[in-house]
């Protein structure tokens, strides 16, 4: 069974910096898509980033140029660097991994960015 840990979530002002980490236990097909996601209450769950196992990477418009994802691929870690947060970003984030037939999701780990 595939099992997710995040961490790294917490309260920062506007315009500080937070790290997130996800950890990946179990049977993972090398060959896989981690990502991260985020809930704003009221609002629809939207993609944050992800990243593919060879590296390539896609961000959501809102966090480009901010964000960046990268991954430990020998201890199935992805992280999730976030810059000159927001208010806006203020949100409950999660971690995601896909491979065939397999989505997992992570319990979700809150952000909060004061203004």
């Amino acid at each position: 069974q595939v099992q997710l840990v995040e961490s790294g979530g917490g309260l920062v002002q506007a315009g500080g910096s937070l790290r997130l980490s996800c950890a990946a236990s179990g049977s993972i097909f090398r060959v896989n898509v981690m990502g991260w996601y985020r809930q704003a209450p009221g609002k629809q769950r939207e993609l944050v980033a992800h990243i593919i196992s060879g590296g390539t990477t896609n961000y959501g418009d809102s966090v480009k140029g901010r964000f960046t994802i990268s991954r430990d691929n020998a201890k199935n870690t992805v992280y999730l660097q976030m810059n000159s947060l927001k208010p806006e970003d203020t949100a409950v984030y999660y971690c995601n991994l896909k491979f065939p037939l397999v989505e997992v999701w992570g319990q979700g780990t809150l952000v909060t960015v004061s203004s």
